[in-house]
């Protein structure tokens, strides 16, 4: 099998496709909801958060979307702070939906500056959301969500971050 170095799809070691030859369990059951239990409480130590943790199984894309959908309304001015192409693609996401996006470009290979976050927001009061992407695959950057986040809750501001490569 080759060694592919990209977020997915991976290898799957041989003991993981055995264990996969077994029969699944009924996810209505009481032993998917203990499982259930027992990786969201696991997730939450993992995450560093009090807040609940929701599981969906999808893709990447699908996670973005559910997201903006469930957060959003069209309408709705959200800032997207790109830096590749997974930035833009959340930012058409929103769009898609009938957000009004305003884009914060950053040369590509180059994390996004706070500062620039902090003048966009000061320049639009309106804005209901920021958009971006921790680990921007597409380019090799990882955004600094501290210095971002920080921003973001001065302005009082919801803030949605892709972070599927770097946190799952």
């Amino acid at each position: 099998m080759e060694n592919l170095r990209i977020p997915g799809p991976t290898p799957v070691p041989n003991e993981v496709l055995q264990a996969m030859t077994k029969q699944m369990i009924n996810h209505r059951g009481e032993e998917f909801g203990q499982i259930l239990n027992e990786v969201t409480a696991k997730l939450k130590q993992l995450f560093q958060t009090k807040q609940d943790v929701f599981l969906l199984t999808g893709s990447g894309t699908g996670g973005l979307e559910a997201a903006i959908v469930n957060t959003l309304s069209p309408g709705d001015k959200v800032l997207s702070v790109a830096v590749g192409v997974f930035g833009e693609r959340f930012a058409a996401i929103a769009e898609q939906f009938g957000a009004e996006v305003i884009p914060l470009r950053f040369e590509w290979g180059k994390a996004a500056d706070a500062d620039a976050v902090h003048q966009a927001l000061q320049a639009e009061p309106k804005i209901k959301a920021v958009l971006v992407t921790h680990n921007e695959t597409s380019t090799g950057v990882t955004n600094d969500l501290a210095s971002i986040s920080s921003v973001v809750k001065e302005f009082d501001k919801l803030l949605l971050v892709d972070a599927i490569s770097s946190l799952g």
